[in-house]
């Protein structure tokens, strides 16, 4: 019974990670209701250089990073599935770092935005 218990165990975590989830409850930013799980954040909510780097895309540029405008290709499937090269990924300066840090910005189509701090371990979409 022990053995049976533990491979249910393990397939639970092998499903999780095949698609992003995990049994933890994660909190969710003021910013208010979510979008297919992801939280929402406000504008007002981003960090200022967030906020500016927000702008910079919708201007289209010019951007400070050589990177910035790769596609992002969604490998940790923590954002809604969509076809390749339809996300695009633009660095947020983190002060204090010397490389480009942890965040960043994903475009999708026109006025979609996410925001991630922690390097695509966790999104909140971004509300006009």
């Amino acid at each position: 019974m022990h053995t049976l218990r533990t491979l249910v165990v393990l397939f639970a975590l092998f499903l999780a990670s095949l698609f992003g989830t995990t049994t933890e409850a994660s909190p969710r930013p003021a910013g208010g209701p979510s979008l297919r799980g992801i939280p929402a954040i406000q504008i007002h909510e981003l960090p200022a250089e967030a906020r500016q780097t927000l702008a910079l895309i919708r201007r289209g540029g010019p951007f400070p990073f050589r990177r910035d405008g790769v596609v992002f290709q969604n490998r940790e499937h923590r954002l809604p599935a969509q076809a390749a090269g339809y996300y695009h990924e633009f660095t947020v300066p983190t002060p204090g770092q010397r490389d480009r840090g942890p965040r960043r910005i994903i475009s999708g189509s026109p006025d979609e935005y996410y925001y991630t701090a922690d390097h695509y371990r966790s999104f909140s979409r971004i509300q006009p």
